[in-house]
């Protein structure tokens, strides 16, 4: 004991150093720069996106299957950082919404994005009951919404699907569909959404709100996403496949890269890339 009491101003001093040095990292990494940030992120078999605004907003877009999300995010967000401005849950499935009530255990939420379709899974359940308990602001997702993350640079995310009441579609086809847009440069963010969903945004929409420089492809790369005629509104520079190695659904389906070869669209994917990262300044697109 007495040893220890020795060594405790020693040890109390390290342990200021550390909170200090985290506090700056902290700073640091919030300091408005103009790189937007979108983290399409490795967690097996469902989706994750994490989006940093220049100003330091961020949203995640699906919370992947499970507790693999929060060691994903340690990767991207910045050191000590433990809140979040909002979270989407595009539907109710596991692979969507599995990491989030783990998430809301130990980050702040601000608000979250659903649609009106209620999941009846434990997880599903479990993620409503935390929403009410930490009076977490709930937002119903519905066409034309639109929501501003960097209000100084004009950078955006708008919500071409739900048009409708979903709980009267299968729970992927009611997935919220959004395009965050950042000067001259597009992100289209899909879910789950299946040829049916398409069908009716692509009635909606002109081909230049569905044009978007990256496309996170429905449902993983399954056969019953991603039309021939979707693919060309949109006209991605480049496609994202969220997806974990050897699933036992066979995504991406053959031919669904049979029609990203057909049109030339390179793709990306999460199992064999682990996190994907692009930054862009409005012009330029890095990944």
């Amino acid at each position: 004991m007495e040893r220890l009491r020795k060594y405790l101003p020693y040890l109390l001093l390290i342990l200021l150093v550390i909170l200090t040095i985290g506090i700056w990292f902290f700073i640091f990494n919030h300091k408005d720069n103009q790189y937007l940030k979108v983290v399409f992120l490795d967690v097996g078999q469902g989706d994750a996106i994490y989006i940093e605004a220049p100003n330091g907003r961020q949203v995640l877009i699906d919370g992947g299957p499970d507790a693999s999300l929060l060691s994903r995010l340690s990767q991207v967000m910045p050191f000590a950082d433990r809140s979040i401005d909002m979270i989407v849950a595009t539907h109710p499935d596991q692979d969507h919404i599995g990491g989030f009530p783990l998430l809301l255990d130990n980050y702040k939420v601000e608000s979250i994005l659903e649609t009106e379709y209620e999941g009846t899974s434990k997880t599903a359940l479990s993620l409503e009951e935390k929403i009410i308990k930490k009076k977490i602001n709930k937002i119903i997702a519905k066409r034309g919404m639109h929501i501003v993350l960097d209000d100084k640079r004009n950078i955006y995310f708008d919500i071409l699907f739900p048009d409708r009441d979903v709980t009267k579609l299968e729970s992927n086809e009611g997935s919220i569909v959004g395009k965050l847009v950042y000067g001259e440069k597009s992100f289209l963010f899909t879910g789950d959404a299946s040829l049916y969903t398409e069908n009716l945004i692509e009635w909606n929409e002109n081909d230049k709100t569905l044009d978007a420089d990256v496309l996170k492809l429905g449902h993983h790369g399954s056969r019953t996403s991603s039309s021939i005629l979707w693919l060309k509104k949109v006209t991605p520079e480049v496609a994202i496949i969220s997806v974990d190695k050897g699933n036992k659904y066979g995504h991406p389906h053959k031919e669904l890269l049979d029609r990203l070869s057909f049109l030339h669209i390179p793709f990306l994917n999460t199992a064999d890339s682990g996190n994907i990262i692009f930054e862009s300044d409005g012009e330029n697109l890095i990944y």
